[in-house]
């Protein structure tokens, strides 16, 4: 097979996925490696000629490789993941209504253009973790636990879009990453990167229960996602999603280039998804890989 795999500047020296390009060539598949915005691109020989099975995206927010993913949708190429899937998740903003419409246990969610009007938020509800809309890889993510702290942190940010803000989970300081691919989910546990103090402890594998197993299943089916993942913190009252991501880094999936190779090459093959409605699944039928 044939495929096109698209890979942002700040990810064109990454394992993930630039190793996954290597195990696919190993196979035998023809790979093309496309650098949008660092490259000059012939759109008619990349997109109107059909040349590629598929076409993988490696994004940050805002990068330029999301629009020419969405050309080759609407060619009518497969993409992996779905095109519209991916803008959805990366506006935070749609993504907190969508989670929240559908059910998923998400905190509450205010989103302002002017920094100042965070301020508006009640003090009953801080500790406040406010974020950037277009934000990724935890950037721009900050714990504010009063509303002095947001105005002096806000004044010295200078940006455009939305910010969000989001109550403070209360938890132990862990935070559980949850990685699906092939249509099986995996569970890791890392030190939460708004916990003070060492983060130097590695991320390590952990067992899903089926609770947190059935969220994570729902968030590909309402998100329409096959290479996803979801951070996840345990609050008082039960488990809480607080970020979807689209191709994550799938660290500490025990063979993860393997893993995810074979879950791009597996869809680009079928054409379908491996998203089945979480309602249609037992909790013993959950795709959960410990």
């Amino acid at each position: 097979m044939s495929f096109c795999f698209l890979v942002e500047e700040q990810y064109r020296r990454d394992g993930m996925p630039l190793n996954v390009v290597r195990q696919l060539r190993d196979w035998g598949h023809r790979v093309d490696v496309v650098r949008p915005g660092g490259e000059l691109l012939d759109l008619d020989h990349l997109v109107r000629q059909g040349r590629h099975d598929a076409w993988v995206l490696k994004t940050v927010s805002g990068g330029p490789g999301l629009g020419l993913l969405e050309a080759a949708a609407a060619a009518g190429l497969t993409t992996v993941n779905d095109a519209r899937s991916i803008r959805g998740v990366r506006d935070k903003a749609h993504a907190a209504v969508l989670a929240a419409a559908a059910g998923l246990p998400v905190p509450a969610t205010w989103a302002a253009a002017r920094p100042a009007d965070l301020a508006r938020i009640p003090s009953s509800r801080y500790p406040l973790v406010v974020k950037p809309a277009d934000g990724s890889s935890g950037r721009g993510v900050h714990l504010v636990r009063q509303p002095s702290q947001l105005t002096a942190l806000m004044n010295g940010e200078a940006r455009d879009g939305l910010l969000l803000a989001q109550p403070y989970v209360p938890n132990s300081g862990v935070d559980l990453k949850i990685y699906c691919a092939g249509g099986r989910l995996y569970g890791t546990e890392r030190v939460s990167p708004l916990t003070p103090g060492d983060r130097s402890v590695p991320e390590r594998p952990v067992p899903l229960t089926s609770e947190i197993a059935e969220i994570a299943a729902r968030v590909g089916e309402i998100f329409g996602l096959d290479l996803y993942g979801i951070d996840v913190v345990l609050g008082p009252d039960g488990p809480v999603v607080v970020d979807v991501n689209d191709f994550p880094s799938f660290r500490m999936v025990p063979d993860s280039v393997a893993t995810v190779a074979r879950a791009i090459l597996d869809l680009a093959e079928s054409g379908s998804s491996y998203r089945r409605h979480p309602e249609s699944l037992s909790r013993e039928q959950l795709p959960v890989a410990l």
